[in-house]
């Protein structure tokens, strides 16, 4: 099957919206950045219910890099793997304390050199705060995305580079927002429901 991806992207379009809205809850890089870090394994809807908590007790960068790691895991505990995220955002912090003078950076070398930072989370920060083209690449993605036959990788960057590939920039961090809802309703991992599905004329991998 010839892969028609204007018409995958214009229904995506129209059955998700445009706005590329974020699913965690923030206000303000830092907060996304934290956010991100906390939703590792984890359901965005548990994390945002965690994070009023956390930036109530810790409003900032300054005070995120000075945190006691035990109160901190404590206040995270809800999202699973309390302790290693507790480690990772404090040391994350101090190096944009000390590095970047309390401004998390843009670029992605920067943003990947801090610790729990991967290009996933690097590509959630770019897209949503600074408005950079960037391809957010999570299980939902890879999966879709997959199954669409718009990549043949199973590694996460290797996925993100297909993508950037054969997408139109300007679709990139909506993308990832209409797919993540496309996985969790219709294109699960468990099962895709092609029957429903309104790409189902357009996927390489449909049923129907």
């Amino acid at each position: 099957m010839k892969i028609n991806i204007d018409a995958i992207l214009t229904l995506l379009d129209r059955h998700y919206g445009t706005d590329g809205r974020c699913f965690l809850s923030h206000e303000g890089a830092w907060q996304l950045l934290a956010a991100t870090i906390l939703s590792a394994q984890c359901t965005d809807e548990r994390v945002n219910a965690t994070t009023p908590v956390l930036f109530a007790r810790y409003p900032g960068v300054f005070a995120l890099a000075s945190a006691d790691a035990a109160d901190l895991a404590a206040l995270i505990r809800p999202v699973g793997l309390h302790h290693h995220k507790a480690k990772n955002i404090i040391a994350c912090f101090q190096l944009i304390r000390d590095r970047h003078g309390g401004e998390v950076p843009r670029a992605i070398e920067a943003l990947t050199a801090l610790p729990g930072v991967g290009r996933k989370t690097a590509n959630v920060v770019r897209g949503h705060i600074f408005g950079d083209p960037a391809i957010v690449v999570d299980t939902h993605v890879a999966r879709v995305s997959k199954r669409l036959g718009f990549t043949a990788a199973s590694d996460p960057v290797k996925v993100e580079f297909d993508l950037m590939e054969i997408l139109p920039e300007k679709h990139w961090i909506r993308y990832n927002i209409q797919i993540i809802s496309h996985g969790r309703a219709v294109c699960t991992a468990r099962r895709p429901y092609c029957e429903k599905c309104f790409l189902s004329g357009h996927c390489s991998s449909s049923l129907y």
